[in-house]
Order: C-alpha cells, then sequence, then structure tokens
C-alpha cells in the first residue's frame, strides 16, 4: 500500500500540450536600425576614450587615484599609474571599438541580403 503522506507526482505532459517557448516579438526595423546605430555610438566612443584616456596626465590627476587612506596612497598611487594597468584598460577600449566596428559590418552586412 503507498504511503499517502509522500505527494505523487503527475504523469508528464505531452509536448503539444506544454506552453511555447517565448520569443521574442521583432519590433519595427527602423527602431531596430536606430538602436543599433545608437549602440555601435556609444561602443566606439566609449571604446575611443578607454583607448586613450589612460595615457593622458588626466589619468594620474583624477578622483579616483587619491580615493584611498593616506597610509595606502603610495602603493595605490603606483598600482594606478602602473603602465600594465593602462594598458589592460586600453585593451578593453580596443575591445569596445572592436564590438562597434563588428556591429557595423553586421548591419551593412544583413542589409546587403534583403532583397
Amino acid at each position: 500500500m503507498p504511503d499517502e503522506s509522500i505527494p505523487q507526482s503527475a504523469p508528464p505532459e505531452s509536448a503539444a500540450s506544454a506552453a511555447p517557448p517565448y520569443a521574442p516579438q521583432a519590433g519595427p526595423k527602423w527602431f531596430q536600425r536606430l538602436s543599433s546605430v545608437l549602440f555601435v555610438i556609444f561602443c566606439f566612443e566609449l571604446g575611443l576614450f578607454l583607448l586613450i584616456y589612460p595615457w593622458t596626465d588626466a589619468w594620474s590627476d583624477n578622483y579616483f587615484s587619491v580615493a584611498v587612506p593616506d597610509t595606502a596612497l603610495s602603493a595605490w598611487r603606483a598600482w594606478w599609474n602602473n603602465p600594465y594597468l593602462r594598458g589592460a584598460v586600453s585593451g578593453l577600449g580596443l575591445v569596445n571599438v572592436w564590438i562597434a566596428l563588428a556591429e557595423v559590418f553586421r548591419m551593412f552586412g544583413v542589409r546587403r541580403q534583403e532583397p
């Protein structure tokens, strides 16, 4: 005799009665193009900023370069002005520029395929 305190599992539903997976609706073409162009502009500007800014004098004289207590300031400044950190930030900028260019090529590639 089965134990009544253990709940019995329901029989599995058939695939036909299961709810369809979420499928996002495509918006208007102009909205897709506008959002792609804005994404390209944002990524490109952010990438250029991150690529160039670490190598300017303003990098050493901003809020974050002195945002630690006085006891750790010299170690923080040495780390903040380290060329490897600056190179890593510039690398992130290069990745952003690459994403923007890839998106531009994707936009024009899709456009060429349309009738």
